[in-house]
């Protein structure tokens, strides 16, 4: 896919993205709309933030290559661009490897507060 190209996809309010546990090949960037990061704890759905215009999420999955750790819903129709393993690979290629060693820092220490 070229960085030209880019997939965009519609959801509408309460659309499940991902799932808890999914691999996480894609990233998202909010074009519109509003999807909330959820998380069941002790049983109950939890809201850990919301994303909004502009806005990207899933991404940690794309650094670590670990299983998402909560479900992105929803909150009212959004419009969401597609960021691919390849499209991010090919950017960080291009990233200072102190950068690249800081996201792998970064994201391990927010699993482990997680956890």
């Amino acid at each position: 896919m070229s960085d030209n190209i880019l997939q965009r996809t519609t959801y509408q309010a309460g659309d499940l993205i991902f799932k808890e546990g999914d691999e996480g090949n894609l990233a998202y960037v909010v074009q519109s709309g509003e999807v909330d990061i959820v998380k069941v704890i002790n049983g109950v759905e939890t809201v850990l933030g919301n994303v909004g215009q502009g806005g990207i999420f899933g991404e940690m999955a794309l650094i670590d290559s670990q299983p998402r750790m909560a479900m992105a819903r929803c909150k009212k129709g959004s419009t969401i661009i597609v960021v691919t393993r390849a499209m991010f690979e090919q950017k960080l290629k291009k990233a200072d490897p102190f950068i690249r060693g800081l996201l792998n820092i970064m994201v391990g220490h927010v699993r482990r507060a997680n956890k």
